[in-house]
Formats: structure tokens, sequence, C-alpha cells
């Protein structure tokens, strides 16, 4: 298996505003998105998809980080603001669970769950026959195969 490490010119490709950030604040930033997310190649996530997942991945955390040192703690956008008796409306993300939220505060994130969610459309299964992993095709034969 692969294993993935920082590259700070396709982090950059990736990440544009954060281009500038310090390099070793990213690869450290980058070692963490590694205990989130392994840097070892896997079946539906490897080659540069994993090396794109992990680099947005660094760059939600590096956002993430840079949101907080500026004061700002909700991920809900503004939806709308008055400032006569200063009334706040905010609209939170539409997500089912933590995670999806978690991934929505920031533009790196979405980007994320949007490859992962492309990545693993279908699933994958593990044991039983190949005809509960494959399609009929007309025929009566199956279509399908083996992941690993």
């Amino acid at each position: 298996m692969a294993a993935h490490v920082f590259d700070l010119p396709s982090f950059q490709a990736a990440c544009p505003a954060l281009a500038s950030s310090d390099p070793t604040a990213l690869s450290s930033t980058f070692t963490t998105a590694t205990v989130i997310m392994t840097k070892y190649d896997g079946c539906l996530l490897n080659g540069d998809a994993l090396q794109l997942a992990l680099n947005l991945m660094t760059g939600h955390l590096t956002q993430i980080t840079a949101q907080l040192a500026a004061g700002q703690t909700s991920v809900a956008p503004l939806t709308g603001a008055a400032e006569g008796s200063v009334s706040l409306s905010m609209q939170p993300p539409p997500t089912t669970n933590g995670w999806q939220y978690w991934l929505s505060s920031t533009p790196y994130g979405v980007q994320l769950w949007g490859l992962l969610l492309v990545k693993s459309a279908g699933g994958l299964m593990v044991g039983g026959s190949l005809e509960r992993a494959s399609f009929r095709q007309a025929g009566g034969g199956f279509i399908g195969g083996r992941c690993f």
C-alpha cells in the first residue's frame, strides 16, 4: 500500500486561498488529517483521489483553525441582520449528522464531502457470492467484480 505524504504544490493547487500559509504548520495539519482519514491507499479512495481528499481535509482543518482564531464559532450562514435592536437570523446547513455539519463549516469541507459521496457511491461488499455484489445483465448473467 502506498502511503501519501504532504506535497505542498498539490495542496496549493487544491486549496489556492491557503497557498501562502506556513508550510510547517500545513505539514503538521496534514499529519492530523491522516489521523482522521488514512494515508494509505484503500479500495474506494486511493491514488490522486486520496491525495486530494487529504489536501482538502488539511485545508478544512486549517480554515477551521483560522475561523476560531478570528472568533468565529458558528458555522451557520447569516441569512439576515438588523442594526436597530440587534437581530441576527442564521440558517444551519442542511445536514443529517454531526460529520456533515462539521464538513459544511468550510468550502474545503464541502468539497471533501462531495468527493467522499462520489467515491463511496455503491458501497463495498465483503464476503458472500459475487452475485450479491453484481447486477444482472440481459440473459441472466452477472456484471460485477471484486474491489480487492
